[in-house]
């Protein structure tokens, strides 16, 4: 019995006079472990965490919104649905991302194209139809994936971290249909804007802004390709046919005013429909 008591004191004093080493290399792990590192980089999101707010976002630390351990409280609701408290830190989150990006909305309605297109929409999809000397041309895009991803850069020496993210511009691909009276299929093609052809600067020789993938002939109104219609790549096409397809295109108003005001018109519904996702993602959250 005296034997068991001197082991159990003897252990209990090796216990307390034990260097606390461990525990001192667990705080410095720790946070190696969970925070960023400064170094890496991440594709540019317009994320209110982005933005100079009040929240940490000027040192360069995102705010926590999640910090709770263990089993999450949940708020007394008479709705019958799940509500935490990261739930409710969710909402507010998003309602304060929704008023930032009203902000910087340029305008509500959404801008006109020239040349008499008529936009008809349908929820994420576009379509602008044109009538022309009893030629009917259509124009068919969704903003869906219509923002190329963007890598941040490090500010210059000065400059602040929100004059240098760069603008949200929305380029997506879209099928061109040009319809003639009494043809059998119409011709169609699939086009999309090539990467760093957005836009001209002054000075700059012109160039085509958007560029034809594929042509083939389909039936009319159809939303998908028959595969056993043949179609024409132009990746190996002779340059000459391919120049007669882009002036038979821009003599039907397809051309680089169209690509540009068309680019416009999707940035600013593609904006638009996200403020309208933000909005039902809040509701959706929130308790009703």
């Amino acid at each position: 019995m005296l034997k068991s008591l001197s082991r159990a004191v003897s252990v209990a004093a090796r216990l307390s006079t034990k260097t606390p080493v461990a525990r001192g290399a667990e705080a410095l792990v720790g946070p190696a472990l969970c925070a960023p590192s400064s170094a890496s980089t991440r594709p540019f999101t317009r994320s209110i965490w982005m933005l100079c707010s009040s929240n940490g976002a000027t040192s360069g630390s995102r705010p926590k919104l999640l910090t709770t351990k263990g089993v999450i409280p949940s708020v007394p609701c008479g709705c019958g649905g799940l509500h935490t408290e990261g739930d409710k830190a969710f909402a507010e989150f998003l309602t304060d991302e929704i008023k930032e990006e009203k902000k910087i909305q340029k305008s509500k309605t959404l801008p006109k194209m020239s040349g008499g297109w008529e936009l008809e929409l349908n929820g994420t999809e576009a379509k602008l139809v044109r009538f022309i000397s009893g030629e009917k041309v259509t124009v068919t895009f969704n903003i869906n994936n219509s923002i190329p991803p963007t890598m941040e850069e490090e500010p210059e020496q000065g400059q602040k971290a929100e004059d240098n993210e760069p603008d949200i511009v929305s380029t997506p691909n879209f099928v061109i249909e040009v319809t003639k009276q009494g043809a059998k299929n119409s011709l169609v093609f699939d086009c999309h804007y090539p990467e760093d052809e957005t836009g001209h600067g002054e000075g700059e020789e012109e160039s085509d802004i958007f560029a034809i993938r594929e042509v083939s002939f389909q039936p009319e109104g159809d939303a998908d390709w028959k595969e056993t219609s043949y179609t024409l790549n132009t990746d190996s096409l002779d340059w000459a046919l391919y120049d007669h397809l882009m002036d038979f295109l821009a003599d039907r108003g397809v051309d680089n005013t169209f690509a540009d005001e068309l680019v416009e018109l999707s940035t600013a519904l593609e904006h638009q429909e996200y403020i309208k996702f933000l909005e039902d993602l809040n509701s959706f959250v929130k308790c009703h």
